[in-house]
């Protein structure tokens, strides 16, 4: 053409495994009104979009992984999000709490969502501030474990730059920093639940992927105490957890989340769009006009379930808890705003058969298809440890004497171990007893969950 008058569009291109990259389109034309009629047509619809932010703020954690979280979001995020005429501000965390601390200052009126360049503890720390400043600013007591919380006007986008990335993947399929740029750029919205633990009204904190007890929770202690290993710590931990091999008693109670038409084993996972929370989420609703009515409550008329033993884990997933190494994850029917919970007991076991369990996370057998193992779809449950008696004392004071300071520091299979600590998101609550209950989609994420692919 003798005068092409051009433009350029800039988009989304999907590639393999849920992975999205950006892409350009140039379009030419001869005539210069048409090339600017179209230009301002896009411009107009653009600007009608209200779903895509416009201001964000974006807390960066410099420590997480292996550090280059400074260097992705500069290298790969924030020039896309200067293409989508998005402004930012731009916080460098410098200690533990930073953001969560941050979160209760800043006034976060003039922002469209907030962003985590990070692992799942940056986003669980961003999480903990938000949901907390949320209730602060709406008068709600979050210590009373039956308070109505508050769900947050605005989204959290999630720039994987962690050792696991758990929520990241669980929720678009990918660790990859641009597709998770993309989904924030075109306004993703994902709802999610989130579960609120307790003792003794206080509250101990918020978890939207695992709570473990037991084989988790010694090995998130562990691996605390040996930080300077870097992302090896958790193989090494893990490790050794598994062959100390330590098994809790207590008790479990727990009220069936008879509202959700789906069940922990029908094989059918969390995907964008998902038919389960929709009805999960009109079957709740429909509950608590009821109750708000006085017609029934639900949680009384339902019976709490109540189950003792030795345990060698308790797991408790709002999700699939899905990663690189368990593409299925822990539980791979868990579903993302179903207002439920997947509480998973693992009884005690030999080690070869705990063995097989951990093994089936990393393949597509059934992980629960074990007479040791019982999963259930839970609103609430709680737990209580069993104390060490005096005769076990006896026996752990023989043990010790037996093994030496090797036996005090790490307790082998003939010691008894009084108990466990919790994993909350990959941070250590250390009492044993708790009590638990999901808030169906409190938060919502800049995604959209997994699409289903070809």
């Amino acid at each position: 053409m003798e005068a092409p008058y051009a433009f350029t569009v800039h988009c989304v291109k999907r590639a393999r495994r849920h992975r999205w990259k950006w892409a350009q389109v140039t379009f030419c034309s001869a005539e210069e009104q048409l090339c600017h009629l179209w230009l301002q047509t896009l411009r107009d619809l653009l600007e009608k979009l209200t779903c895509r932010p416009k201001h964000l703020l974006v807390f960066i954690n410099p420590f997480g992984g292996k550090g280059k979280g400074k260097h992705i979001y500069e290298r790969k995020v924030a020039p896309l999000f200067t293409l989508a005429s998005i402004t930012t501000e731009v916080i460098v965390t410098e200690c533990a709490n930073h953001a969560k601390e941050s979160l209760y200052e800043i006034n976060l009126d003039k922002y469209d969502g907030i962003i985590c360049v990070g692992g799942d503890g940056m986003f669980s720390e961003i999480l903990q501030g938000l949901i907390g400043r949320t209730q602060r600013d709406s008068g709600v007591d979050q210590n009373h474990p039956r308070a109505a919380l508050v769900p947050s006007p605005l989204r959290i986008g999630i720039i994987p730059a962690g050792s696991t990335d758990c929520v990241c993947y669980s929720t678009i399929g990918i660790n990859d920093a641009q597709t998770s740029a993309l989904h924030i750029i075109v306004g993703d919205s994902l709802a999610m639940d989130v579960s609120a633990v307790h003792r003794n009204n206080t509250l101990l904190g918020y978890s939207v992927s695992l709570l473990g007890y037991g084989f988790y929770g010694d090995i998130i202690r562990d691996s605390e105490k040996k930080r300077w290993m870097g992302h090896a710590r958790y193989d090494f931990s893990g490790f050794k957890t598994f062959l100390s091999h330590h098994c809790y008693e207590g008790t479990v109670s727990f009220l069936p989340a008879r509202h959700t038409v789906g069940s922990p084993r029908d094989e059918k996972p969390c995907q964008a769009g998902c038919f389960v929370c929709r009805q999960s989420k009109q079957q709740l609703e429909e509950e608590q006009k009821k109750s708000l009515y006085g017609l029934e409550n639900a949680e009384e008329v339902e019976e709490w379930k109540v189950i003792c033993g030795k345990f060698l884990a308790i797991n408790a997933t709002n999700m699939s808890c899905a990663c690189p190494r368990s593409p299925r994850g822990l539980s791979p029917a868990a579903h993302l705003g179903d207002g439920s919970s997947d509480l998973i007991l693992i009884r005690k076991c030999s080690r070869l058969n705990f063995l097989r369990f951990l093994v089936r996370h990393t393949n597509q057998h059934d992980q629960f298809d074990f007479t040791f193992v019982e999963v259930y779809r839970v609103k609430r449950f709680q737990f209580t440890s069993k104390p060490l008696e005096e005769e076990d004392s006896d026996l752990q004071e023989r043990g010790k004497k037996r093994f030496g300071q090797i036996c005090s520091d790490h307790p082998p299979c003939c010691c008894p171990v009084t108990h466990s600590s919790w994993n909350c998101d990959g941070e250590v609550l250390n009492s044993a007893a708790l009590e638990v209950r999901v808030h169906c989609q409190l938060v919502q994420l800049f995604a959209r969950g997994i699409e289903e692919t070809e």
